[in-house]
C-alpha cells in the first residue's frame, strides 16, 4: 500500500510540476500521457469512490485546467451555461451582483440596480469575503458566481469588507427574478442638455438607446450626458451598437488582439445609419466602470468625440469565446484582449477620464435610490437626509455649457 501511494504522489508531483516544464514535452500525447496516469492512479486509489468516477475526475480535471489560466476562464456544465445565455437576454436569477476577481479577491464591480445586492447597499470595490460562511479565499469564480445564483425566494448570506472603511458587514439577500433594464433616465435638463444612463450592455441596449435619443432630438437636445458610472459592461456587440451611434461610419470603435488566428484578431467600426455626431459630449465613468462600457468611453475618447469625466474605470478588457461542447456544456477561454482605437490596452489599466472628479461611492448609492424611490422601481423607506448632490453630473454638464458657448463661437 505505502508503494502504491508513493507512486501516486510521484506521478502526482510530477503532473503538477509539468507546466513549469512544459517544454520537454513534443507534444500533446506526451502531456495527455501523464495526465492519463494520475486519472488512472485517483480513480483506483482515491479514498472516496463518489469523487473518484470517470465523469467526476473529468469534470474537475477541466474545471481546473481553465481555471488556473485566468479568473474568467472557466467550464460550465449545462445548467452554467444556460443561465450564461439568459444574461445576455437581460434576465436572470439571483441577487444582481456582478463580481470578478481583483487582487485574488472577490470584488464586486458593480451591483446591479433594483436588485437585493443593490438595495442592501453593495458597492463597487467590496469585497465578498464569504458565501454561506464559505470563504471565498479558496473559491475561484465562476464558482462564487454558481453561489450566489438560485432559485427565485431563496437565501443567501454574504459578508461583505469594505476597503474604505475597514467596515465588515454580513447581508442576508433573498434572490429575485432579475429583469434588467439597461437605458433608464432620458431626460433632459436645462439648456437643452440631455441625460441617458446605461446600466448595462444586453442584447435590447442599442435599440433602446437609439429610441431615447430620437425623442430628445425631436425636443431640440444640444448636448448630451451619457452616464456608464457603475455600468459593469456585457455584449461587445452591444457595445459597438452604442459607439457607432456618436461615430461616423467606418469610424474604428475597438479592436482585440489574440494569438494568431484571424478569429481572434477583430476590428469593429462603425456601421449602420443613424449617427449622432453634431452635439457636444460627456460621459460620466466611475471604478464601478468596465468591460463594454469601457470599450465605449475608449473609443469616444480616443476619436475626441466625448469628454470623459469621474473616475478610473474597473479595467476588465479581456475578450471570453463561448465554445459549446457537445453535451450542452461549454468552456469560455479568454482568447484576445481590447484595444482602443488609439491603441490602449483596457484589461488591467482601465480608462483615465479626461476630467478628474471624484465622488463618495455611498453617495453616489444614495442618489440612485432615490431615483429608484421616484420612479416607483423601489419600495424601501428610506431615511430623512440633506439633499446630496451629484458632483459629478453637476460637473458635466457645466463642463457641457463651456462647450456649447464654444461651439456657438465656432460658426
Amino acid at each position: 500500500m505505502k508503494l502504491k501511494i508513493a507512486v501516486f504522489l510521484s506521478v502526482l508531483f510530477a503532473f503538477a510540476a509539468a507546466p513549469r516544464a512544459a517544454e520537454s514535452y513534443t507534444n500533446a500525447y506526451e502531456a495527455i500521457a501523464l495526465f492519463t496516469k494520475v486519472l488512472e492512479e485517483v480513480h483506483r486509489s482515491y479514498v472516496d469512490t463518489n469523487e473518484s468516477g470517470y465523469d467526476s475526475l473529468i469534470r474537475h480535471a477541466m474545471t481546473g485546467m481553465l481555471q488556473d489560466l485566468d479568473p474568467y476562464s472557466q467550464f460550465m456544465d449545462e445548467e452554467f451555461y444556460e443561465d450564461l445565455k439568459d444574461d445576455t437576454a437581460g434576465r436572470f436569477s439571483g441577487v444582481g451582483l456582478v463580481v470578478s476577481m481583483k487582487d485574488g479577491l472577490l470584488t464586486v464591480v458593480s451591483p446591479m440596480e433594483d436588485t437585493p445586492a443593490f438595495r442592501a447597499g453593495l458597492l463597487s470595490g467590496d469585497i465578498i469575503v464569504e458565501i454561506d460562511g464559505a470563504e471565498t479565499r479558496t473559491m475561484v469564480l465562476a464558482e462564487a458566481v454558481k453561489k450566489m445564483r438560485g432559485e427565485a425566494g431563496t437565501v443567501v448570506k454574504l459578508k461583505a469588507a469594505r476597503p474604505s472603511t475597514h467596515a465588515v458587514k454580513e447581508h442576508i439577500l433573498t434572490r429575485e427574478e432579475i429583469a434588467v433594464a439597461s437605458v433608464k433616465d432620458a431626460k433632459l435638463f436645462e439648456d437643452s442638455i440631455g441625460y441617458i444612463r446605461i446600466t448595462q450592455f444586453n442584447e435590447p441596449t442599442a435599440e433602446d438607446l437609439k429610441k431615447e435619443l430620437k425623442k430628445l432630438s425631436e425636443q431640440k437636445m444640444k448636448a448630451l450626458v451619457l452616464d456608464l458610472r457603475g455600468n459593469p459592461g456585457g455584449l461587445l456587440t452591444a457595445a459597438a451598437g452604442v459607439s457607432e451611434l456618436f461615430l461616423p461610419r467606418g469610424d474604428l470603435i475597438v479592436f482585440t488582439k489574440g494569438r494568431t488566428s484571424d478569429k481572434e484578431q477583430q476590428s469593429f467600426k462603425s456601421a449602420g445609419h443613424t449617427h449622432y455626431t453634431d452635439f457636444p459630449m460627456v460621459i460620466l465613468v466611475n471604478g464601478g466602470s468596465a468591460s463594454a462600457a469601457e470599450i465605449v468611453s475608449g473609443a469616444l475618447q480616443d476619436h475626441k468625440r466625448a469628454v470623459l469625466v469621474g473616475e478610473k474605470t474597473f479595467g476588465k478588457g479581456s475578450v471570453q469565446s463561448i465554445l459549446p461542447l457537445e453535451n450542452g456544456a461549454a468552456i469560455k477561454l479568454t482568447t484576445a484582449k481590447y484595444y482602443t482605437p488609439g491603441e490602449r490596452v483596457i484589461h488591467g489599466h482601465g480608462i483615465e477620464p479626461d476630467v478628474k472628479v471624484e465622488m463618495n461611492p455611498e453617495d453616489l448609492f444614495k442618489i440612485r435610490m432615490k431615483q429608484a424611490k421616484k420612479a416607483g422601481e423601489t419600495d424601501i423607506t428610506l431615511p430623512v437626509e440633506p439633499e446630496i448632490r451629484d458632483i459629478q453630473l453637476d460637473y458635466a454638464i457645466g463642463t457641457l455649457k463651456g462647450m456649447m458657448i464654444q461651439q456657438e463661437w465656432m460658426k
